[in-house]
């Protein structure tokens, strides 16, 4: 609870017109915790320095559907390309595989091309596209749904 406003402001570093297709605003510490609560993510940082997060959460209420996680990443700029969101998905796989998780999924922008091919890097596969989902900047971008088997421990 206490990186609230830390994870807020990578927030407002780390979305844009090139990572997603709503910039993300939150309103107060009340609401982002609300959508953000304590435990629905794993954060990095160096000292107190937060170098970013990844968060997960079920995608939908469903009973049928507990075994996968939808998961999002961000890195602070000044941390990027430093293996800090590898260590990330690591993480997560370990945590997700303890938890009796089978899937990961996220979606990103098919603009978005250098995560993309950061996300392949981590093991993960397009598994389907929402053609022209998004009119950003002039041009109709693809959402490119992903996924990745967790491991069994």
């Amino acid at each position: 609870m206490g990186d609230a406003g830390a994870l807020m402001e990578l927030d407002s570093l780390v979305w844009d017109e090139h990572s997603t297709p709503a910039q993300i605003e939150w309103k107060s510490r009340e609401h982002y915790l609300q959508k953000c609560p304590p435990g629905s993510q794993l954060i990095a940082g160096i000292g107190e320095e937060i170098c970013g997060y990844l968060g997960f959460d079920s995608p939908t209420p469903l009973e049928s559907n507990r075994h996968v996680y939808d998961i999002n990443i961000a890195i602070h700029p000044s941390y990027q390309r430093r293996g800090v969101g590898r260590k990330l998905m690591e993480a997560v796989k370990q945590h997700a595989a303890g938890q009796g998780i089978r899937k990961l999924s996220l979606r990103v922008l098919a603009s978005n091309s250098e995560a993309f091919a950061f996300y392949q890097s981590c093991g993960f596969m397009e598994q389907g596209r929402l053609v022209e989902e998004f009119y950003l900047d002039g041009q109709y971008v693809d959402d490119i749904l992903m996924w990745c088997p967790v491991e069994a421990h």
